[in-house]
């Protein structure tokens, strides 16, 4: 009788059990799920969202838009007074059927973001041009957009040729203060992801003829003034 007995709450108690350790289990997924996600939003991407080429009377320009988004980790960094330094490069490249693409040009920018707690603004500075802003937001809209950029000489392309592009906007972790490029590498909140943007073009068969003179003083993101 009693064996039948402890039979009759073996069952329940097994269930019970099983019961809390699958809630105990739903519970540590849920956690370990919070726990990545915010570390995914913390560490940011600078991602290309448009690019294209253009004829210009004694050139080929470059637009482009990025979307850039620091972390919150370099968001505080940059607050707190630590510059941070970006490259823009784009190459362009003439396909070959049986051999390696022939390179045909190398165009690089490189930019520097401030902040003055003194003067509570925010500096965008590339070469001998800069810009201030009052917000990082501001700031940043104009890092991520690129308006006429000339990266090309007229007579680089052939006339209806066909052309390979790539783009990429990134954060040059060597420049950071030594300590900060350590965890660049090994923390992933303190990364900054870029993505290469690649696509085609065929110069223009009826491209206006190229003017003499040199050619025109490339712009930085957002139109940045002296």
């Amino acid at each position: 009788m009693m064996a039948s007995i402890t039979r009759c709450w073996k069952g329940p108690r097994t269930k019970f059990w099983a019961a809390r350790r699958a809630a105990l289990w739903a519970v540590l997924c849920l956690v370990g799920l919070a726990v990545g996600g915010t570390n995914l939003a913390m560490a940011g991407s600078i991602v290309p969202t448009r690019a294209a080429i253009t004829a210009a009377d004694d050139s080929y320009v470059l637009a482009a838009e990025f979307a850039v988004n620091l972390g919150a980790r370099f968001e505080d960094a940059v607050v707190h007074g630590v510059p941070l330094y970006f490259n823009l490069e784009f190459v362009l490249e003439r396909p070959r059927k049986y051999w390696l693409n022939e390179h045909i040009i190398t165009r690089t920018l490189s930019y520097r973001l401030t902040y003055s707690s003194l003067m509570r603004q925010y500096r965008l500075t590339t070469g001998n041009l800069h810009q201030n802003f009052a917000t990082l937001t501001d700031a940043l809209r104009a890092l991520s957009r690129v308006s006429a950029l000339p990266v090309s000489d007229r007579d680089k392309l052939k006339p209806g040729e066909n052309y390979e592009a790539a783009l990429r906007l990134s954060l040059d972790r060597s420049q950071l203060p030594k300590p900060f490029q350590v965890d660049a590498i090994t923390d992933r909140d303190w990364q900054v992801e870029s993505t290469v943007w690649r696509w085609k073009y065929t110069a223009p068969a009826n491209a206006p003829p190229a003017a003499p003179g040199p050619s025109a003083t490339p712009s930085p993101p957002g139109h940045a003034q002296q």
